[in-house]
């Protein structure tokens, strides 16, 4: 019977990518001219612009590729990662504005947050980003410098939608395996239970974790990409703001208006054996989400287009989708 489930679930899984790739390269196909020809036109306008910013960048870390393999690569995102859990941290000490409040996944828990929790994962989450990213940017250098680039030339528009389109399926993959693994009984109590101490997580403890996890699940999923693609170093960049962002976001603990929807990871940190993965895809493919299939959080696994709450939309007593919201399952 249990291998009868998961055929099910593996051809439910087939059917929907292909009904989902057919779809997109239909529409692609009918609309690649003038979408190549507005996407071209729009960079052509601002290449200049971002060269510039880029040329401005190289030219501070003295064009030495070194330094911005290394020292400019671990800046970066940590002043990413500062400048995205700045309202959320506000929120989150403060416990304000008080309207935000029915925007809250799991009502009323850590409404504020205690000051020295939130002490504890901030320091942690600077040592993983300054001192074991460092760490690790030095000891990939080799790597970077043989494959990479990072000069002032930046790429074209297309060169890096196609590498962006590659990173994500790499870190599907990277992402959803690394994270089973850290559920392993014998590894988790001593390396992922660091995460797992917020069942109801807060947008800064994304990189709150042991730092072999914060190697092996974080950063490795991320950098993979680049690597395999040989990526521009902007590319890269541009890349892990997109990563930054969208985990911040994600254990945010806020379902808002107009943002990525929180309630898969959320409900992971809920549940612990849920939604391992990114997109969901190879969730869906092992079956790692069907209790999250079966319960509320899943029909409030939406994208919100007004400002009326998730929870008012799709009320504890209610499944219907109000017309104002757009799944993004």
């Amino acid at each position: 019977m249990a291998r009868a489930l998961v055929k099910e679930n593996v051809s439910e899984a087939f059917k929907k990518a292909v009904f989902i790739i057919a779809s997109v390269l239909i529409v692609f196909i009918a609309l690649r001219n003038s979408i190549i020809w507005h996407l071209e036109e729009f960079w052509g306008g601002s290449k200049s612009l971002w060269t510039s910013l880029w040329g401005s960048i190289y030219h501070l870390f003295g064009e030495n590729d070194a330094y911005m393999y290394t020292i400019a690569s671990t800046l970066y995102p940590f002043l990413v990662f500062l400048l995205a859990n700045l309202g959320f941290a506000f929120v989150d000490l403060t416990g304000k504005p008080l309207a935000i409040h029915q925007y809250k996944i799991q009502k009323d828990k850590n409404i504020p947050v205690n000051w020295e929790q939130y002490k504890k994962v901030l320091k942690r989450s600077v040592f993983n980003f300054l001192v074991v990213g460092l760490m690790f940017n030095a000891c990939m250098l080799p790597l970077y410098q043989r494959i990479m680039s990072c000069g002032y030339e930046l790429p074209s528009f297309l060169t890096i939608l196609c590498h962006l389109f590659v990173y994500m399926l790499i870190e599907e993959v990277g992402f959803y395996y690394s994270h089973r693994l850290l559920h392993h009984r014998r590894v988790y109590r001593h390396i992922h239970k660091t995460h797992h101490e917020w069942t109801a997580p807060v947008s800064i403890t994304s990189i709150y974790c042991h730092p072999l996890e914060y190697v092996l699940s974080s950063i490795l999923p991320l950098v993979m990409g680049p690597v395999v693609m040989g990526s521009h170093l902007s590319v890269a960049w541009l890349w892990y703001t997109m990563a930054i962002v969208n985990s911040t976001i994600s254990h945010s603990g806020y379902h808002l208006p107009f943002l990525p929807s929180p309630e898969a990871h959320d409900f992971h940190h809920e549940t612990f054996n849920q939604n391992y993965g990114v997109f969901g895809i190879l969730d869906r493919l092992h079956g790692t989400d069907e209790l999250f299939r079966r319960s509320k959080s899943y029909d409030r696994h939406i994208y919100i287009t007004s400002f009326a709450p998730v929870r008012d939309v799709i009320s504890d007593n209610e499944k219907e989708k109000a017309a104002i919201c757009c799944p993004v399952k």
